[in-house]
């Protein structure tokens, strides 16, 4: 208090306490691809031209393209955006500007396409991304495979990142290496794909070797998108490709978490941007799939849904076979943390216990309000034990303050059955 020396009202600020515990952010994603070349030539323009035989009969129509070289950013340098606009500015865009200077010229027959497959499925993730919901996503490019390891310790220090892809990659090595990178930290998820033509519909083949884990779903089969590039290189396809699912997917939960909140299974969600799947998978066909955790997207009267909400293994994995229960907990684990820093070095005693426990426990009645805690009542969903049981002297003398916290998670309703009987009057 500081001191008074004359008569008078005065007035003070007094510091209300701990902060309440603020949700952390769940849909920002980190997306890692593999494209060796720094420079990609994209088309800008098709031209027919006439020219003579060799034979020197009638002149024939010859197609060239002008296009434009992109310098994409260095190996292993990460990019922040919050929009297409940003990543064009970078990787560029699906056609190239045919007004921009140093434009070259080539025949069609002779274009190299390799290197523009190969940076294809990350210009349509990132699309996707945004297209479905997206608002923030980190983007690496690695020339490499070896390189994927040393990407994702630059993606474990951005603590934003809750989402994590490798779109296209469906080796063994990548996706493991997510699924473990995840695993680690524990405050994001993977999202993978599925083999792109596996002989048969079995989990083995579309998953591959890939192991099962909790902290990553895996979605099969692939997309079919629209892609500009094809449609002006080949007047007469319908201008699509197949691409892999997984940055749309990404947006599609970062449209699910701000909608509705994480809580919410991100499954019978439509998929913007997608004209139709690769395959089309029956409901005898899910049969197989659904238990052990491959989410399958389908086609229903045209329109491309998520059918699937389970964590790679499905039932193996317990308690936390659905994507949301997962997903929720990271973000209950994670803003608990971030909220409760006020806690360390302050006196271990009681008057601690009770503001750990009030902030604690008015975070968690937030989210029961919101429908992500299952209960009539605050004290059916959650509880927060913080007191002289849980902190003993032995517990105290070693520095530590342990709070024990319960919720009881809300599951989505996988299979929604209705018993219906017939009934006699009377």
């Amino acid at each position: 208090m500081p001191p008074y020396l004359s008569p008078g009202v005065y007035v003070e600020e007094v510091p209300a306490g701990a902060s309440p515990i603020a949700g952390v952010g769940t849909s920002t994603a980190g997306f890692i691809a593999i494209i060796t070349q720094g420079t990609i030539p994209i088309p800008a323009e098709r031209m027919i031209k006439k020219e003579s035989s060799t034979e020197g009969g009638a002149a024939l129509d010859v197609a060239y393209l002008k296009f434009q070289s992109i310098n994409l950013p260095p190996s292993e340098e990460v990019n922040l955006f919050t929009n297409w606009g940003a990543f064009t500015s970078k990787f560029g865009d699906f056609l190239g500007d045919k007004t921009a200077n140093g434009l070259q010229e080539i025949k069609q027959s002779s274009f190299d396409a390799a290197s523009l497959n190969a940076w294809r499925p990350l210009a349509h993730a990132v699309y996707g991304f945004f297209l479905n919901g997206g608002t923030r996503c980190y983007v690496i490019r690695i020339d490499k495979a070896a390189s994927l390891p040393a990407a994702l310790n630059k993606f474990a220090g951005i603590d934003e990142i809750a989402i994590v892809a490798v779109p296209g990659n469906t080796t063994k090595a990548a996706q493991e290496a997510v699924l473990d990178h995840c695993d680690r930290l524990k405050d994001r998820f993977a999202v993978l794909d599925g083999q792109q033509r596996p002989g048969s519909f079995i989990k083995a083949e579309i998953q591959g070797t890939t192991k099962d884990s909790n902290f990553g779903a895996i979605y099969f089969p692939w997309i079919k998108v629209t892609d500009p590039t094809r449609q002006m290189m080949e007047p007469n396809s319908d201008g699509s490709l197949i691409m892999p699912p997984s940055g749309h997917i990404a947006g599609v939960y970062a449209r699910v978490d701000a909608d509705r909140g994480v809580f919410k299974a991100p499954g019978n969600e439509g998929i913007r941007g997608a004209l139709d799947v690769e395959y089309q998978l029956t409901k005898s066909d899910q049969d197989g799939l659904n238990p052990g955790g491959v989410n399958i997207i389908r086609s229903f009267n045209s329109n491309v849904k998520i059918w699937g909400a389970r964590t790679m293994g499905g039932d193996a994995n317990g308690e936390f076979k659905y994507i949301s229960t997962r997903r929720l907990f990271n973000f209950l684990r994670e803003s608990i943390d971030e909220g409760t820093q006020f806690a360390v070095f302050e006196p271990n005693s009681p008057a601690l216990w009770q503001r750990i426990k009030r902030n604690v426990g008015d975070f968690l009645l937030g989210q029961w309000r919101d429908g992500a805690l299952l209960g009539e009542t605050p004290e059916k969903a959650f509880f927060v034990k913080c007191d002289e049981e849980t902190n003993p002297r032995t517990v105290r003398e070693q520095g530590q303050v342990i709070t024990q916290v319960g919720v009881a998670i809300v599951k989505p309703a996988e299979f929604v059955i209705f018993r219906i009987q017939q009934r006699t009057g009377g």
